[in-house]
């Protein structure tokens, strides 16, 4: 996302290569619902609230984004290796 007089980068999540890590923006000219910008290396981008962002840092605090996310992954290991029954 290339930066406007009022967006401004305030973190790269990666950082350590050159393939477009996820970067997180803060938009001053967006609304209020729009303003925290999430960018991808895909060019794919989501924006939301002060307050939709805090509640995924809290939740990932809090440590349960991890636990789901290796549960959901584990669970689809699992379903790979195991063949789904014959109807």
């Amino acid at each position: 996302m290339a930066e406007s007089g009022t967006s401004r980068h305030v973190l790269t999540f990666c950082g350590k290569c050159s393939c477009g890590c996820p970067e997180l923006f803060v938009d001053h000219d967006a609304q209020p619902e729009r303003r925290i910008v999430l960018t991808d290396d895909f060019g794919q981008r989501i924006q939301m609230s002060v307050e939709q962002l805090e509640v995924i840092i809290d939740e990932a605090k809090a440590g349960n984004i991890t636990s789901l996310v290796e549960a959901e992954l584990a669970l689809g290991v699992a379903e790979i290796r195991s063949p789904a029954p014959a109807i």
